[in-house]
């Protein structure tokens, strides 16, 4: 069947302008947060909006996926003032004999940097840049939001003699 105007066959499983991974996208936007899910995984959820926004040049799905990351980082803000649950608490406690490996955490306040990336979203969302200043946001954003959850997932406790403490050697009361 051929174009009115034209002598090519139409192809109805090919839309233009619709990226290879725009089912992703409407997947990704899809995807539930809120204050049920664990530190880990709000913190995995918007670092998949913000490789979104990476890979994305379609500007109402940039819109979209800056909106779920500023809810995300809004969940966020309130799981890092909640206690740890036992589960994260094993998955960032080491053995007394991995201690040589440890990574010491950033200087940088977790809540600081939350709100750095909190900043860049809400200036992304205000769309009122330049297309290169927005590609260049956005990737400070990526690695902003990567550090950050580089930075919460790291081991920060170790068990001696079965107790728990910080790896620097300080006993730990109620984890934060």
């Amino acid at each position: 069947m051929a174009n009115a105007d034209g002598n090519t066959q139409t192809r109805p499983e090919i839309t233009p302008q619709q990226p290879a991974f725009a089912d992703s996208i409407a997947t990704l936007l899809k995807k539930p947060q809120g204050a049920a899910m664990d530190l880990f995984q709000v913190l995995d959820i918007c670092q998949q909006y913000v490789d979104g926004l990476i890979e994305n040049d379609n500007h109402t799905e940039c819109m979209a996926l800056c909106g779920r990351l500023l809810a995300g980082l809004e969940v966020l803000k309130s799981l890092l003032k909640a206690p740890l649950p036992d589960h994260l608490i094993e998955q960032l406690t080491l053995k007394d004999s991995e201690t040589s490996d440890y990574r010491a955490p950033l200087s940088i306040d977790s809540e600081t940097l939350r709100e750095y990336c909190m900043a860049l979203t809400i200036a992304l969302l205000n769309n009122q840049d330049l297309p290169d200043q927005r590609e260049q946001m956005i990737g400070m954003l990526y690695e902003l939001l990567f550090v950050l959850a580089d930075d919460l997932k790291a081991p920060r406790f170790v068990r001696v003699a079965g107790r728990l403490q910080m790896i620097e050697g300080e006993p730990v009361a109620g984890v934060h």
